[in-house]
Parts: structure tokens; C-alpha cells; sequence
């Protein structure tokens, strides 16, 4: 029989799930028209899955459409733990389900079709600040589940998927205990610049089940050397 603390701690993790659910485009909220919604907020676990690209059963586009983003735009994805839950006064991930946050982007041909095995690039990251104390996913339950990067301004016009990610790592202490959160979105970049779509990584293939910041006890790490999983973020 399970004790009380083993009870409590299970629903503690379940509670602590959640997904990525809305875009915001230079403060103006899209909502889900252009995410690839999971079909729940359970993690992915296996860094080797396909499931690691886009979630479960986000390989493929389904009905979303397409949010137009003019490059150099600030982009705010949002994470809440229930569908349509935008409720500021509670966790965007609870559970004590630290970790980072991560944004990539993919060049496709459409947006709408795309399975995500084409090249990542990363556009945006918060690890850990010891100065603050303050992990990526602190970040997103301090700003009603909002995270901010910047479309380069230099990417040249075109479809692209946009993948957010956090990355809780409360029972990360041995192999295969790191939980990922991802939802892709499909935007077409306008008013784009005339640089090289950056060089990427293969996702699933850009993380080791033993990497620095995926293989981590946080309770008793070292964690203010963090190492975010991933390619650093490019400069275009």
C-alpha cells in the first residue's frame, strides 16, 4: 500500500502538469488559432521519441492555421496546466516542476504540413539565475504563464514552426526522470530580412538522456553552473 507522502507526491506531479496553449504576437493575443495543441498535459519522457518534436500527435497540423509574424516581432508564448485555463492566480506549472524554458524555430516549406524533421534553431532560453534564484519555469508561473522571445529580425520571410519547451527537472536525478513540455506553432515570418536561415539540430537527437541539464538532482546539484540542454541561441 502506498503511504500518505507517496499519495500526496503523486498527486503533486499530476497537478503539476501542463501544456503550452496560446501566441502573442507583439501583444496581441492569437490564442490557439496556430497551436498544435497536445492532446493532454502529460510529459514526454524519452528524449529519443518522436514525440519530442512537436507532443503527441503534433507531427501533423490538424485544423490550426497560420499566426503572421513580422520579423524583429516579440513573440509570448503562454503556458497554463488545463486547457483554456488563463487564470492568472494559479500556476502556469506547479508541482515544484522547476526547470528551463526553450523556444526554437524550423524553416518549412508550409507550416501547415510540416512534421518537424526539418533543422531547429534556438531563439530563446532562461536556464537558472542564482542571482535570482529563479528558474525558466518561475518565470512563466511569475507572468500568468507568458514567455518572450524576439523573431530575429534578420530571417528571411517565409513558413516556420515555433517549438516552446520547458524542461521540469523535480525528479531529474536519474535517467529518463526529466519532464518535457512542448507545443509547436506554425507562423509565417513577413517583412523578413535577407540573412541565412541558421544552421539547427535534429529534434529528437539534440539531447542525451545524460546530459549536464537533463541528468540533474536540483535538490542537491550544484545548480548555479546550470547547463541549459540544447545549442546555444542564435544571433541573426
Amino acid at each position: 500500500m502506498k503511504s500518505a507522502l507517496t499519495l500526496l507526491a503523486s498527486a503533486s506531479l499530476a497537478l503539476g502538469h501542463a501544456t503550452f496553449q496560446q501566441l502573442w504576437v507583439n501583444g496581441v493575443d492569437h490564442g490557439t488559432t496556430c497551436a498544435r495543441l497536445p492532446r493532454s498535459n502529460s510529459p514526454v519522457e524519452n528524449v529519443s521519441s518522436a514525440d519530442l518534436t512537436c507532443n503527441v500527435g503534433g507531427r501533423t497540423a490538424g485544423h490550426m492555421g497560420i499566426c503572421e509574424v513580422p520579423a524583429g516581432s516579440t513573440v509570448t508564448v503562454e503556458m497554463h496546466e488545463q486547457p483554456n485555463d488563463r487564470d492568472c492566480n494559479r500556476p502556469a506549472i506547479g508541482g515544484n516542476h522547476f526547470g528551463p524554458v526553450l523556444v526554437y524555430m524550423s524553416a518549412v516549406n508550409d507550416a501547415t504540413t510540416a512534421d518537424g524533421s526539418s533543422p531547429w534553431f534556438k531563439v530563446g532560453e532562461f536556464g537558472y539565475s542564482p542571482q535570482q534564484q529563479l528558474w525558466g519555469t518561475d518565470v512563466l508561473n511569475e507572468n500568468c504563464g507568458h514567455f518572450d522571445f524576439v523573431v530575429p529580425a534578420g530571417l528571411p520571410s517565409g513558413d516556420y514552426l515555433v517549438r516552446a519547451e520547458a524542461i521540469a527537472l523535480h525528479v531529474a536525478g536519474q535517467p529518463g526522470g526529466a519532464q518535457f513540455y512542448m507545443t509547436c506553432y506554425q507562423i509565417s515570418v513577413t517583412n523578413g530580412g535577407s540573412a541565412s536561415i541558421p544552421s539547427g539540430v535534429s529534434i529528437p537527437g539534440a539531447y542525451s538522456a545524460n546530459d549536464p541539464g537533463i541528468l540533474i538532482n536540483i535538490w542537491m546539484d550544484d545548480i548555479d553552473n546550470y547547463v541549459i540542454p540544447g545549442p546555444p541561441v542564435v544571433t541573426v
